[in-house]
């Protein structure tokens, strides 16, 4: 079923825009990371893991919408790389809890630097203007839809 909304020319580019440019920058993002020893979805569990210390398993699957199963296995193969810990909780010795490793911290960092580099590229072929002027409206683009918990 078709909608019967009619949205300004401007609301239809932009909305278009934003979808290519976060199509683009999410690809992008995936060919820096065959440039490191990590796969999207165990740099997505590091990040989560690096804003949520000592998290669960459980959680982390809540967050990362996975099954416990394919979490499990993604956490055993980030252990292997030595990219997380997993500590019993002292209080409930049946909790696990798991924890981003320095070396975890490093390859975020590392991925993080490429992401800002090609970014940096792309932007050489703006004025300093022009580049203050995107900050801006993305940062009050970002506060508008911070609330909605997008």
């Amino acid at each position: 079923m078709l909608s019967s909304e009619v949205f300004s020319e401007s609301v239809i580019e932009i909305e278009r825009l934003l979808r290519r440019v976060s199509f683009i920058i999410k690809k992008r993002g995936r060919d820096i990371l065959k440039d490191f020893d990590i796969t999207t979805p165990q740099f997505l569990a590091l990040q989560v893991l690096r804003d949520h210390p000592g998290i669960t398993m459980g959680e982390l699957c809540d967050k990362l919408f996975l099954a416990y199963s394919t979490a499990t296995d993604l956490v055993d193969r980030m252990e292997n790389h030595g990219y997380v810990t997993r500590q019993r909780d002292p209080e409930d010795r049946r909790v696990i809890r798991l924890f981003i490793t320095e070396k975890g911290e490093s390859i975020i960092g590392e991925v993080i630097t490429a992401r800002r580099r090609y970014v940096d590229q792309i932007l050489k072929e703006l004025s300093e203007e022009e580049i203050e002027q995107l900050a801006r409206s993305l940062e009050k683009l970002n506060s508008l839809m911070r609330p909605q918990n997008v």
